[in-house]
């Protein structure tokens, strides 16, 4: 049951029925004055339609010569010979559209698309900030027209009798509960029908909305199916319709309008940090920081210009959220083209994230101010080069080598994701790690002699790290090996056109393939799984390596192969 305490949904739909002939002309009617607009020459725009080049838009002018909608080109150009043809080009009409939604977010971010040529605007709360919804209508229609367009408009409390109103009917605004009295006039189209059921109404004399308050249901609904009666429901509300914006409603909004638009970039910083600090109190209401924030600067002839930076921890201060927008526009320099002004500037939190208040360090170099540092310097690289672009290595589990680490962007990275489970813990150590005294005799890269001072194992836990190098070849690259015998380490090794001699060997290290490479059921591109016997190596000039040893002799392979996976520093 719906809450009295909540507004009415009310949702203006805006119609520009010649929007491919707008296109073109509505830079040259933008510098006419109105009188040229009345005189401007007859324009249609023409595509391929069973197989004959028709009329798929057309001005008031050539409208008012008796042209229509589906002629061909020959009957056109008969009649008009100065008539003037273009070829439709529905991607640019498409985009023509979304950079009018764009715009549309000035009066409400929730704006969704109506087909190929209109807009729904749920503006539910928001009439009153513009004057009411007469007023709110009348400022939507009249820049529109300035910048160009022929644009009918309504509000109503539905989306199925605004969308009527605007193209059937007169627009203006319906109050609530009208919509029945102002739509029973109007054709059966205004109800969003099929072609085929209004066809048939048409049969048996059903020709306007009015005809079917009084009619019984069952019928209607037996005969045309239950779009009908659904759509007429939706129309007058005792059935809910939402409309799907095109994006979310931002957590938090901040706007400032201007009488006299400004242009330059330090006036639009000096706003935006004015805004920053207003989101920063709303956030902290919120116990919450932004993790993205989104600039949007409205030019006063309807381009949109949007300038989004994300950071890698929650943020609120509203000098770091200026110093990343001053990034991004340093980065977008080129691109940032005030024209005549900007008579809007908005700035939203899209994405936030919790902030409990954190109490400051006495000491300047403390923890948390470090910790802010290096979150700043990644926010202004990402503002600058992209927040997908800064990464980090993450810790994987996994066994194979190559596949222990990932990276991923520093902003994605949670804290307790970044260290690999089971190395603070002693009963997780290897063997050799927990029992320190069984020392190999071949080789000890950090334990040469039995008597040194050897720590508690769980002191040892970041010697494990070191038993592999800390960056690997990816992919290894294949050596020329000898070894005394197939299972053995080898004695010397050719790799880069470069000889060495072994002097110390330490290993095998033995790391099986996973279960399921090999399996009945894997997939066929899957790469064939050998077992990998790990050595590490010391020439005779100290020089360590990491080498291993593809495939078990006899078992695997007749032929075993080297590769050289990474250096030890």
């Amino acid at each position: 049951m719906r809450d009295e305490h909540l507004p009415r949904q009310r949702i203006l739909s805006l119609w520009i029925a010649d929007l491919p002939c707008d296109r073109i002309l509505r830079r040259l009617r933008v510098n006419s004055t109105p009188s040229a607009r009345q005189v401007e020459p007859p324009l249609v725009v023409l595509d391929k339609i069973r197989n004959a080049r028709r009329i798929v838009s057309l001005n008031e002018t050539a409208r008012a010569c008796g042209l229509r909608l589906g002629e061909t080109e020959a009957d056109a150009r008969a009649r008009i010979p100065h008539l003037l043809c273009e070829d439709a080009e529905p991607d640019k009409d498409a985009a023509l559209l979304r950079t009018l939604a764009d715009w549309c977010a000035r009066y409400t971010p929730l704006v969704a698309l109506d087909g190929k040529d209109g807009l729904f605007l749920d503006i539910t709360g928001c009439a009153h900030l513009f004057g009411g919804e007469d007023v709110l209508l009348r400022d939507v229609l009249m820049r529109l027209d300035r910048q160009g367009f022929c644009v009918a408009g309504a509000i109503a409390g539905t989306v199925g009798a605004a969308w009527g109103m605007a193209r059937f009917g007169s627009g203006g605004v319906l109050k609530d509960g009208g919509e029945r009295e102002a739509l029973a006039s109007l054709p059966l189209a205004a109800l969003r029908i099929s072609p085929g059921v209004i066809s048939g109404l048409n049969q048996v004399g059903l020709k306007t909305i009015g005809q079917l308050y009084e009619r019984p249901r069952a019928p209607l609904t037996n005969r045309f199916g239950p779009q009908l009666i659904l759509r007429l429901d939706q129309t007058f509300g005792v059935q809910g319709e939402a409309i799907s914006p095109r994006f979310e409603a931002p957590l938090i909004s901040a706007e400032r309008r201007f009488f006299d638009p400004i242009s330059r970039i330090d006036d639009v910083k000096a706003v935006a940090l004015s805004l920053a600090g207003q989101v920063s109190k709303a956030l902290e209401r919120r116990v919450e920081g932004g993790r993205m924030f989104e600039l949007t600067l409205f030019r006063v002839d309807g381009a949109v210009q949007k300038f989004k930076v994300g950071t890698s921890s929650p943020l609120r201060a509203p000098q770091r959220i200026l110093r990343l927008f001053a990034e991004k526009l340093k980065a977008d320099e080129s691109v940032v083209d005030a024209g005549f002004g900007f008579d809007l500037v908005r700035l939203d939190v899209l994405m936030a994230d919790k902030a409990p208040a954190v109490q400051d360090t006495l000491c300047a170099a403390g923890t948390a101010e470090t910790g802010a540092s290096l979150d700043d310097l990644v926010d202004r690289l990402g503002a600058r080069l992209g927040l997908e672009r800064i990464t980090r290595l993450l810790p994987i589990d996994r066994h194979i080598p190559e596949s222990q680490t990932g990276f991923v962007p520093v902003a994605l990275a949670h804290e307790e994701a970044l260290a690999w489970s089971g190395y603070l813990s002693s009963a997780a150590l290897p063997k050799h790690h927990q029992e320190p005294n069984t020392v190999s005799a071949q080789l000890a890269f950090a334990e040469e002699a039995s008597d040194v001072y050897r720590p508690p194992a769980d002191a040892l836990w970041h010697t494990g790290l070191m038993t592999r190098p800390l960056r690997l070849i990816d992919p290894a690259e294949e050596v020329e090996a000898l070894a005394m015998v197939p299972d053995g380490p080898p004695l010397r090794f050719r790799w880069r056109r470069g000889l060495y001699q072994v002097a110390r060997s330490e290993g095998p290290e033995r790391i099986a393939p996973p279960w399921w490479i090999g399996a009945a059921d894997r997939p066929s591109e899957a790469k064939e799984g050998v077992t990998r016997d790990y050595f590490r190596i010391e020439d005779t000039d100290g020089r360590r390596f990491w080498l291993y040893r593809e495939g078990l002799y006899e078992r695997e392979t007749a032929r075993p192969r080297w590769y050289l996976q990474g250096l030890f520093a």
